[in-house]
């Protein structure tokens, strides 16, 4: 079934919206969720979760593309559940790797999002990352989207996991620069 029938199933409240995205987009969601938590039942709630967002925004919202729609709710739910879950203390796992690599290029502080414009600055990573070659930028959202372990990275793409670790080292010294010469402070 083609992704625009998917979301008229949503706009009509058919439950069978669920079902089929189910079957289409199950696996793709549980890959983002289980990246990010490491644990096969939280990744399991946050799946569930991420249909119950969809079923609740679709009435007002007509996504372009279903997948990354999909994708972005349960990676949210997914930090969230995270982030609730490591309150107290700093977990192990690849998410804790991922975030302290990036924290050098994008601080969460409360000054910096009181001085930039969310949109700016997403619009500027964006805009970095699609002037990569394709194979760069598949290895930057596969460890910073998606959350996928170096080791992971390495093998699905033949690279020794060193040229991995250091393309990705060399992509965040070129992030913070281009961030630092549009005016973000890092």
């Amino acid at each position: 079934m083609d992704d625009n029938d998917i979301i008229q199933l949503y706009w009509d409240r058919n439950e069978q919206a669920i079902r089929i995205t189910s079957d289409k987009y199950g696996h793709y969601c549980k890959a983002i969720a289980r990246n990010i938590l490491n644990n096969e039942e939280d990744a399991e709630e946050c799946v569930n979760d991420t249909y119950l967002n969809a079923w609740n925004s679709m009435p007002t919202h007509w996504p372009k593309q279903l997948e990354t729609f999909l994708g972005k709710i349960t990676r949210n739910l997914s930090f969230n559940k995270y982030k609730h879950d490591h309150a107290e203390k700093r977990g192990s796992g690849e998410i804790t790797l991922v975030l302290d690599e990036l924290t050098d290029c994008v601080s969460d502080t409360d000054n910096v999002e009181q001085v930039l414009d969310h949109q700016e600055l997403i619009k500027a990573i964006s805009s970095f990352v699609r002037s990569f070659s394709e194979n760069k930028r598949n290895l930057f959202v596969r460890r910073y989207w998606y959350a996928d372990s170096v080791s992971a990275i390495a093998n699905d793409t033949g690279m020794l996991q060193g040229t991995v670790s250091k393309t990705l080292e060399r992509t965040r010294k070129q992030l913070k620069a281009y961030l630092t010469e549009r005016g973000f402070e890092i």
